[in-house]
């Protein structure tokens, strides 16, 4: 048998790393993070447990790059979403879906989220990988879409109104409606309500 091509061995590497950062943003949803180990992340997954030691140093960093790939197949899908805007108007559109997307997360897996932003507070901080990288470049693309006419600018702040906005939804004891949330963050950035994918009417009380 020929050994295996270094393109496929590269395929083959991709397709590990993604089913361990699936498996974690499964168990830690269901679990919590203390409650989820780096064996029961590799056994999900179908691996080795050194293989998640391979490709992570730990279990936060691990978590971080399986939620940032998460925000970002969701916030590929919402801005590819047909029927795709076009014309004048669509990067106005554009930015109203990935608002609606990232606070729709806080809203559908607040678990995993609220753990996912509890760790970037921590002494690890901020981690800049693949998954973080590409989620980035996606959000500065909308912004640039929207007509920033300095999209390296605006790009950090729309991350940190989100950030700020995830935050407040999912603060234990006082959290705050999403429909308020997504009202102000509409109103700072002049979109129409009925843009993006406004929440259900049992949910809306006064945007």
């Amino acid at each position: 048998m020929s050994p295996r091509s270094a393109s496929v061995n590269e395929e083959l590497r991709r397709r590990s790393r993604e089913r361990l950062l699936q498996a974690t943003v499964e168990l830690v949803g269901e679990r919590g993070f203390e409650a989820t180990t780096l064996g029961d992340i590799a056994r999900r997954a179908g691996a080795a447990r050194g293989l998640v030691s391979y490709y992570f140093p730990g279990k936060q960093q691990l978590l971080q790059s399986a939620v940032h790939r998460l925000m970002h197949l969701t916030l590929q899908a919402a801005l590819e979403r047909a029927p795709r805007p076009s014309g004048p108007e669509a990067g106005r559109e554009l930015l109203a879906r990935a608002i609606d997307a990232i606070l729709g997360l806080a809203h559908d897996r607040p678990l995993l989220m609220r753990t996912h932003m509890a760790g970037i507070l921590t002494a690890d901080g901020f981690i800049r990988c693949p998954e973080q990288q590409r989620l980035a470049q996606l959000l500065r693309d909308t912004v640039a879409a929207y007509g920033s006419p300095d999209p390296d600018a605006d790009y950090p702040l729309l991350r940190a109104l989100l950030m700020g906005a995830v935050v407040a939804m999912l603060l234990p004891g006082a959290p705050m409606p999403r429909v308020r949330l997504r009202a102000e963050l509409f109103q700072r950035y002049g979109l129409d309500w009925d843009l993006g994918a406004p929440p259900a009417d049992d949910e809306v009380q006064a945007p």
